[in-house]
């Protein structure tokens, strides 16, 4: 199948108006092009998660005595926390960087690019040395694998949003970009499953099995690849090249028309990619250093809270077709508002299937808001810049939000145990911890009273999201 395109004189021409013809290219996305879509983004997407939650759990559990060995137990945390925050601080450079050319020479090649670059990364680690037989040169090379993994993610999620949001129909659009995020849960999923496996063995860091979750990075990889270089490329990139309307600096256009745009994808991401960090690494580490519950909990947690965000996630996305994007992004972070301070108060107390279930129940708020950024953000932006626009803006506040919340997180946990007394001390770390997520939460939900509602919105257009108009909030 071709777009078939009727390509304007004056580029400028059409610039927030469908031809008939434009139109009609949509309407020629077949269902078979709509779920190949779905699919392409989805595995990425699984990619980059499986990645992160892979590195979530290794710096919660063994990073620390085989990278980062230390006297001190905490110490060793926040050093395994530290390269896990790098990660995040180089995503802002692969967005920017791949976020441009994503803008510039297409969805499809940058999508094919990023995997790469994450899939190989993420293999390498499988594959390096210790401290214990290199030294110093082992958390160098953790450390230059995680920029890496950090590179390629910094656009892989922006991508495979915009491209599931430019193929879908509008009607139908939060549901289908809500799509590619379980592509997350995948990823979290079958890595904290691999974990559980292998947690059973007494002293994982003295195994060469901790390798064994890295390398099967592999295959995802071989897939995902398949997938992508069969896929065609979004119809709204497709009429920006028909028309001549694509700009030679995509972000020097976003910088010059778009910052505040990009302001308010920071605020509202505070709440949900905060909270994700918090709750899928953090969390589990204060449950395993403050109450003693180790081995298979984290693991457990995670496998279950994946099993709840299947429902909820295409719920969210189905929901924000029905009743609008914004109030349902603020009402799952008002959810997550509420439940911070029961969801830390019951897993200061140390029992296994109340913290268990209490992480399934706070990660809910994660997930919907998660689901529901699927469409709203390709649609805040035009689309000369849309791609560029959700990158920065996404991974921007993952260093401000998802990088540092773990850190701070390990922190405050060291802080407590050291001036309030030992083991008691650090389970009273709670109480700061969910004062945290109160923030973060706070955030995002002031941002969404800056925000238009963009259901529906046309996609085509080359103008961000402007003044709602009468009766659309």
């Amino acid at each position: 199948m071709k777009h078939q395109h009727t390509v304007a004189a004056n580029p400028d021409i059409g610039a927030g108006i469908t031809t008939t013809s434009e139109s009609a290219s949509r309407h020629n996305v077949t269902n078979a092009d709509l779920y190949r879509a779905a699919w392409a983004a989805s595995l990425g997407s699984a990619l980059e998660y499986y990645d992160f939650a892979l590195y979530n759990l290794a710096s919660a559990l063994i990073f620390g005595p085989l990278f980062f060995p230390s006297s001190d137990p905490a110490m060793g945390l926040i050093a395994s926390f530290g390269a896990y925050f790098l990660g995040f601080a180089i995503r802002p450079v692969g967005g920017i960087v791949f976020g441009a050319l994503g803008d510039r020479y297409g969805r499809k090649f940058v999508l094919t690019a990023t995997i790469l670059l994450m899939g190989i990364a993420s293999t390498m680690i499988g594959v390096l040395p210790t401290y214990a037989s290199a030294g110093i040169w082992a958390p160098i090379l953790l450390v230059g694998c995680r920029l890496l993994q950090g590179l390629g993610a910094g656009a892989e999620q922006a991508g495979a949003a915009v491209l599931m949001a430019e193929y879908a129909p509008a009607k139908r659009r939060g549901y289908f970009a809500a799509l590619p995020f379980m592509g997350v849960l995948l990823g979290t999923v079958m890595a904290a499953a691999i974990y559980f496996a292998l947690v059973r063995v007494d002293d994982l860091s003295q195994s060469w099995l901790w390798r064994v979750p890295f390398l099967l990075s592999v295959v995802i990889i071989a897939i995902a690849i398949w997938i992508r270089l069969r896929l065609k490329e979004s119809p709204s990139f497709s009429k920006l090249e028909a028309r001549q309307q694509v700009k030679d600096s995509p972000l020097t256009h976003l910088m010059r028309h778009s910052k505040p745009m990009v302001l308010k994808v920071i605020g509202l991401r505070m709440a949900e990619n905060g909270g994700s960090s918090i709750y899928q690494s953090l969390a589990i580490s204060y449950i395993a250093t403050a109450t003693g519950l180790k081995g298979q909990i984290g693991p457990v947690a995670l496998l279950l809270a994946g099993a709840s965000g299947a429902v909820i996630i295409p719920l969210a996305g189905v929901l924000s077709d029905r009743f609008g994007r914004v109030p349902v992004y603020r009402a799952f972070a008002l959810y997550q508002l509420l439940l911070a301070f029961p969801t830390w108060w019951v897993l200061s107390l140390g029992n296994p299937g109340a913290s268990i279930a209490m992480l399934c129940v706070a990660l809910a708020g994660v997930w919907g808001m998660f689901a529901t950024q699927g469409a709203l953000l390709p649609e805040l932006f035009g689309a000369q810049h849309r791609y560029a626009g959700v990158a920065v803006g996404r991974e921007l506040s993952a260093v401000v939000a998802g990088g540092v919340a773990p850190l701070i997180g390990a922190s405050i946990i060291a802080w407590t145990t050291s001036h309030w007394g030992g083991r008691d001390g650090t389970i009273l770390a709670w109480i700061p911890l969910a004062a945290y997520v109160v923030i973060l939460s706070v955030i995002g939900v002031v941002t969404t009273f800056y925000l238009p509602e963009t259901r529906g919105r046309d996609l085509d257009d080359l103008e961000d999201a402007g003044v709602v108009e009468p009766g659309n909030r």
